[in-house]
């Protein structure tokens, strides 16, 4: 028997040549290499991405184009990704490599993880976090009132309803990308590409309660909605990922987002002035003193401290800008060893990363590594997320966002009937308001509701090359899902300023 005879009964082979292939739903080109950049033109071309520039990261409707945007955030993840690649190889060894079935592949996982980077936050909807809140909280309010969800009530049991009533009060970012990449734009990426991205493994029809407690934090969060299930259970058989379980590469994509963001956000709140360079750098010491009594060094033989007093030191005579110097040393200082770090952590627990089981990321350890990242993040969240400024912004955000799901709300209280009347072209006289609604509507949305619900009881493979979901017997059910999932995708896929704009010409011009 040979080695590729066994592989498939061995539970320990680590083998990433499963994991990174060409295929994708429908087959394009021979070659790895060009099927990877194939991916990456598909997507650094695409709407999502463009739309990023006018995204949150923290400070809304900014002006000041040194403030970062979702895009521009996702290029410096997008680097750092690169970073944790190159250095997982430099540590392993040319036998190491072949064993794992590596040789050979550190171009293509680099370009894995740099453009899985690029796509991370594409799925976020307008004011981030607070975005994704006023989505939830609107469907959670209003789903039972909606007269079609009444109606379905008394014909439907609850075992019917309440996985659907489940996924719709729980957008998440994570989820909304996956569906951006199949269902709205069908971009067709390798499933190696796809999977890549995938950070969460929950199915949205299911609560956090009902995964095996061993998968608790890669199942913490929503990560794909049942419109997308097919997709996703076709790229998992594929690449040979377990049920609840990530793609290997997917842990580099989180680490690279975990050490960008953590500094960046620091960096956008000295250059907005809610701090100053001496407030930050006080408020540094402090607290990783009180998360790592120990202080263990973090780079050579120097403590966090010593080296936070250096950056500091350095960037005080800088005769140009002491802002920028004190965050390219601080970059500098912190973001390599926490690189080193993942890298050690993505190699040390190599099988359980490799199966997708690994129940943490990267970073979160109990290491000082850890305590440096945490001291980032909790900074962060006590002395810039709570500014008065940012908490204004957020809610403002949160109602735009609610309100415009108000406004639109009309669309949901129609009947199937009447609304099916509207999507073919009437209604004009008998739904005046509803049709004027409607027509506002992004008619990709429109298009990709009209197929999933005219492919619904196809046995046949949709021109995606991926059976559509059946599991959603009730006829009714199942549209009024898709028209819910319409307007989360249109109001999810409006960029900062246009979701302003259309609330001060729905709403405040009333």
């Amino acid at each position: 028997m040979t080695q590729a005879d066994r592989r498939p009964q061995d539970p320990h082979l680590i083998d990433f040549k499963k994991k990174i292939s060409l295929e994708r739903p429908l087959p394009y080109g021979r070659d790895l290499q060009r099927a990877l950049e194939s991916d990456r033109g598909r997507i650094i071309n695409s709407a999502p991405i463009r739309r990023l520039q006018q995204k949150t990261q923290v400070f809304p409707l900014e002006r000041n184009s040194a403030v970062r945007s979702r895009l521009t955030h996702s290029l410096e993840v997008q680097q750092v990704g690169r970073f944790i690649v190159q250095t997982i190889f430099d540590r392993l060894t040319e036998q190491q490599k072949s064993a794992y079935g590596l040789d050979g592949l550190e171009r293509a996982v680099e370009s894995l993880v740099e453009i899985s980077c690029l796509m991370h936050d594409m799925g976020n909807p307008p004011f981030g976090h607070s975005g994704e809140d006023a989505i939830n909280r609107w469907f959670t309010q209003n789903m039972t009132t909606l007269a079609p969800m009444k109606a379905l009530a008394q014909v439907c049991s609850e075992d019917e309803l309440a996985p659907i009533h489940h996924e719709l009060c729980h957008f998440d970012g994570n989820a909304q990308a996956i569906r951006l990449v199949q269902s709205l734009h069908r971009f067709n990426l390798t499933y190696s590409q796809a999977a890549s991205v995938l950070k969460y493994t929950r199915p949205a029809t299911e609560s956090a309660e009902q995964v095996p407690k061993d998968k608790n934090y890669l199942t913490k969060k929503v990560g794909y909605y049942v419109t997308e299930k097919p997709y996703v259970e076709a790229m998992m058989t594929a690449l040979d990922m377990a049920p609840y379980c990530r793609h290997p590469l997917s842990y580099i994509m989180e680490a690279a987002d975990d050490i960008s963001y953590c500094l960046a956000d620091l960096e956008d709140a000295v250059e907005k002035r809610i701090l100053s360079l001496e407030t930050l750098t006080k408020y540094l010491s402090k607290t990783f003193e009180e998360l790592e009594p120990a202080n263990r060094p973090i780079k050579k033989d120097k403590t966090f401290d010593v080296l936070l007093q250096d950056v500091f030191q350095d960037a005080s005579h800088d005769e140009i800008s002491k802002t920028h110097k004190f965050f390219i040393r601080l970059r500098v200082e912190m973001v390599h060893p926490l690189v080193a770090h993942a890298s050690k952590q993505f190699i040390d627990n190599l099988e359980q990363v490799y199966h997708g089981d690994f129940n943490r990321a990267l970073i979160e350890d109990n290491s000082q590594f850890h305590a440096l990242a945490k001291t980032f993040k909790q900074v962060a969240l006590k002395h810039v997320f709570n500014d008065p400024e940012v908490e204004t912004l957020e809610l403002q955000g949160y109602k735009i966002i609610g309100g415009l799901l108000t406004e639109y709300r009309p669309l949901l209280e129609l009947s199937q009937d009447a609304f099916s009347d509207i999507v073919k072209g009437g209604g004009s006289r008998s739904y005046p308001v509803e049709k004027r609604l409607f027509n506002k509507l992004s008619r990709k949305h429109v298009g990709a509701y009209e197929v999933a619900l005219n492919e619904r009881n196809s046995d046949k493979e949709n021109k995606s090359g991926i059976a559509i979901n059946t599991s959603i017997e009730n006829r009714a059910l199942w549209e009024f899902y898709l028209r819910c999932r319409l307007l989360q995708d249109y109001v999810s896929g409006m960029t900062d300023q246009f979701a302003f704009d259309e609330y001060k010409s729905l709403v405040v011009s009333n």
